[in-house]
Order: structure tokens, then sequence, then C-alpha cells
């Protein structure tokens, strides 16, 4: 995406509900809407938009002004975020979202993971093996209580599987069971020449477990 291209809009109706909400702070106008990425949701960024003082910021901060309202955005933030959107949306009850055209990296989305294992792809054999090991005999079973587990990469090297889980199983306080009894045990057993499996799922993330601590 160009550098010319905004790093972030607003809508009418999102910079209405926002320049409401700055201007019922105390001191207000000494607040900036801070804006960033601060990590990765299921295959999507996760963000935090708070108000704090326009001048905590450094050098490394891109800031924006729009109208009364100033927008501060980390620079950590700036390219994983240019050219979206925030608006409001009447669904759920109504709220602010945030729309963003740009998408975690595969190693951002991976981050168990080395790069030059990802770079390999999921082409080759072994992990066409696992793919239908998974497709066909693990998935079935876990899905009774909404669970998946895909392949993200697969070691031809050293035989070690990488899998990420969701659903039901992201999150959930027996993952570590069902990955080292059921979805490890199943593919060493179909693929013997596997080593191990290692588990690249974000568990602090998992919206709906089925389990609960």
């Amino acid at each position: 995406m160009s550098a010319s291209t905004p790093v972030l809009t607003l809508t009418p109706e999102a910079k209405t509900i926002i320049e409401d909400a700055w201007r019922n702070e105390e001191q207000h106008d000494t607040l900036a809407l801070w804006v960033e990425v601060t990590g990765v949701r299921g295959t999507g960024y996760s963000y935090d938009l708070f108000f704090q003082d326009r001048e905590g910021h450094d050098e490394e901060v891109t800031v924006e002004v729009d109208g009364d309202l100033t927008i501060v955005i980390p620079s950590s933030s700036v390219e994983r975020l240019r050219g979206a959107r925030l608006e409001f949306s009447e669904e759920n009850g109504g709220g602010l979202v945030l729309v963003n055209p740009n998408s975690p990296s595969p190693e951002e989305l991976n981050p168990g993971v080395p790069p030059h294992i990802l770079e390999k792809g999921l082409s080759g054999e072994l992990a066409q093996r696992a793919i239908v090991v998974l497709d066909q005999q693990i998935n079935p079973s876990i899905a009774s209580h909404g669970g998946r587990a895909d392949l993200v990469a697969l070691d031809d090297d050293e035989k070690v599987a990488y899998v990420r889980l969701s659903g039901g199983c992201q999150g959930c306080a027996m993952s570590r069971m069902t990955l080292s009894q059921g979805i490890e045990t199943t593919l060493r057993e179909e693929i013997p020449v596997l080593v191990g499996v290692v588990d690249v799922t974000d568990h602090a993330s998992g919206a709906n477990p089925f389990y609960e601590k």
C-alpha cells in the first residue's frame, strides 16, 4: 500500500462518537486518541483504543490530526494500520469497528514456527500425509466440541509437525491433553517417521473454549 495512503480514517459517525467521549474526559484538551495494534487474534490483528496525554509520545510515533481530535499511532502500528477505517456498526447492539485491509504476516500468525520452515509451505509428501490424517481422523473427533486442528508447517528434516488448534480447542484447559494424547498420538501412529508435534496456538485469545478453568 502506498505511503501516501492515510494510516487511519474515521467515518463521520465514528468521529462524532469519539469526540463526544473525548469531551467528557477530564482535561480533554490535553488528551489524544491512541490507536495501536496490540497483537494477533485469530487470523487478524487485535487493537487498543484509549485516551492518553497527547504530549506523552516520542519521535517514533506518527501523529495525525482530524479537526479538534488528535490521533496518535505508535510507529510499530503504522504500516499494520495503513488504510484502516474506524466506523460505527449497528450489529450486536452497535459500536465502533476498525476495518483494516492489512493482515498479519505468516510469521506473525505463527510465532512458534521458524521462518525457514514456513517458507517450505505444505506441498511436501509428509505435510500432505499429515493433512489427510487431520482431516479424516482427528478433526471429525474433536469437532464434537467445536474444535479443529490445522497443520501450519512441517519440518521435513527434523520430522516435526506444527499444529494450530481453533474453535473449542483454542484456549481450552484440556488442549494440552488433546494434543499429546489425541492429535500427536494419532499423527505419529499414522506417520511413524514423525518425532514430534508442536502446538503453535495462541490460547490466550481463545474466545469460546469448551472447557473453562
